[in-house]
């Protein structure tokens, strides 16, 4: 009988993917897919600790598979990514959750088939009374964080869907951003060789995607780590990537506006298949907090890229990240965050309160916010940007858009859902005599009727 897993991905798309290639490592050698985690002979948390309600979250999951594991004594139950990989995070784990069989990194993903060969093992030695075993009440087996070290290239990958697929082409973090966690626990920057990132993509091109997502935590870093040449720059690997056939699309996330280059907008402005929009994580719009956060730009400089983008790709979209109450951040502080949503005038925007992380620097700043100012900042924030985003998305009205259909709409099982090259949610009735799977993975047109503030409708025109 196959051994079956479940896995439960928290955070962000590179986590999304890492749980790919974990599934992928585990049918490789020979469990299959789990409909529920109930039903799985191994659970797998895969975890994000950018913010302490994240932990959260997942410390009350494992509090709530408590049963499952009572249930099935069997059962081997793993918690793995940044929060494995985060300095204390296993004493607490050990703590709150003696249930737990493995703890894990992201630096040892490619490990996880022999780790868990290894709690199976020493769950014997432990049954048959050998001095080897872990001791009661605690995991029996953990992966002590580590440095980032290489890439590992050829990982099975176990990828949803058939239009969209996720690609990682660098690891890990630089810029020490000073209230984020991500270069502890990701480690410092490692890129992949262009050429295997040139292999993946045509090699998804060739199986029918449609479209490529790049990963990683500062994609405008792309290839700083490498020896000069073709493709060893992002605006060269986007050139690279463009000649792709078969490919409709290139999207990339994330991009640091302090190394956001002139090179890197002319690659897009230049190519067919990379859209144009564009995620720039503004964080805030006040010069002193951005230089409280290490962000290592001003005010000006974020709206002066914002400009330039703007006057070289026509049509461009673009999406921030967004935080309120750093710590010391003032009325006035926070007045600027909001004049920079009306100036910038973001298509959307994802907003988020200030959350300490121990271990970084920010968590030891005095001037901590509290937390019903952050809320009350928060909503406002949300309001304003809602607002824009609305205004933007009705000025598509009676516009035609180009849309990479990617399923079925939630609400509407008969229309087709999709996104614009800006990365709008776009839904369309497909037509008389066109089905949705008619239309899966093809680019079609769509003549916008109506907008609200985070989607567009319409109907499909020949």
């Amino acid at each position: 009988m196959r051994l079956s897993y479940h896995i439960t991905t928290y955070g962000c798309q590179m986590n999304v993917h890492d749980s790919e290639v974990m599934a992928g490592l585990l049918e490789d050698c020979g469990y299959s897919l789990a409909a529920e985690p109930e039903q799985a002979d191994l659970i797998v948390l895969n975890t994000c600790c950018v913010r302490e309600t994240a932990e959260e979250r997942i410390l009350g999951r494992l509090g709530e598979l408590q049963r499952a594991k009572r249930a099935n004594p069997d059962l081997i139950l793993v918690v793995a990514g940044c929060l494995g990989q985060e300095e204390g995070a296993a004493e607490r784990i050990r703590r709150r959750a003696a249930q737990v069989d493995l703890i894990m990194g992201t630096h040892n993903l490619y490990r996880l088939p022999e780790l868990v060969a290894e709690v199976r093992r020493k769950r014997r030695a432990k049954a048959a009374g050998r001095r080897q075993a872990a001791p009661a009440g605690g995991p029996l087996v953990e992966v002590l964080p580590g440095k980032g070290e290489g890439v590992h290239e050829g990982l099975p990958i176990r990828r949803e869907g058939g239009v969209k697929a996720w690609v990682t082409i660098m690891y890990g973090c630089d810029n020490f951003c000073s209230y984020c966690i991500v270069p502890y626990v990701r480690g410092r920057e490692r890129s992949r060789l262009p050429e295997d990132v040139r292999r993946e993509v045509e090699g998804l091109a060739a199986s029918g995607y449609r479209e490529v997502m790049l990963l990683g935590q500062n994609v405008n870093s792309y290839g700083s780590d490498l020896e000069p040449g073709p493709g060893r720059s992002f605006a060269g690997l986007l050139r690279e990537l463009d000649g792709v056939p078969g490919l409709l699309r290139i999207r990339y996330t994330t991009s640091h506006p302090r190394n956001f280059t002139d090179d890197i907008i002319e690659a897009v402005a230049d190519s067919a298949r990379v859209c144009e929009n564009f995620h720039l994580p503004a964080q805030s719009g006040s010069t002193r907090v951005l230089g409280l956060m290490n962000r290592r730009y001003t005010r000006d400089d974020y709206l002066g890229l914002i400009g330039r983008i703007r006057s070289r790709v026509a049509g461009a979209g673009f999406t921030t990240d967004l935080i309120v109450g750093y710590p010391g951040e003032t009325a006035a502080d926070f007045e600027d965050t909001l004049s920079l949503v009306r100036e910038a005038r973001f298509d959307s925007a994802f907003t988020f309160a200030y959350s300490p992380r121990v271990g970084t620097p920010a968590a030891k700043l005095p001037d901590q916010i509290p937390a019903e100012v952050k809320q009350e900042r928060l909503e406002r924030l949300i309001e304003a940007q809602n607002g824009v985003s609305l205004e933007i998305n009705r000025a598509e009205v009676g516009r035609t858009v180009e849309v990479l259909v990617e399923g079925t709409a939630e609400k509407a099982p008969s229309s087709v859902a999709g996104r614009s090259r800006t990365n709008k949610l776009v839904i369309a009735e497909p037509g008389e005599g066109r089905t949705v799977s008619d239309l899966l993975g093809r680019e079609v047109k769509v003549r916008v009727e109506r907008a609200t503030t985070w989607s567009l409708e319409g109907r499909l025109v020949p």
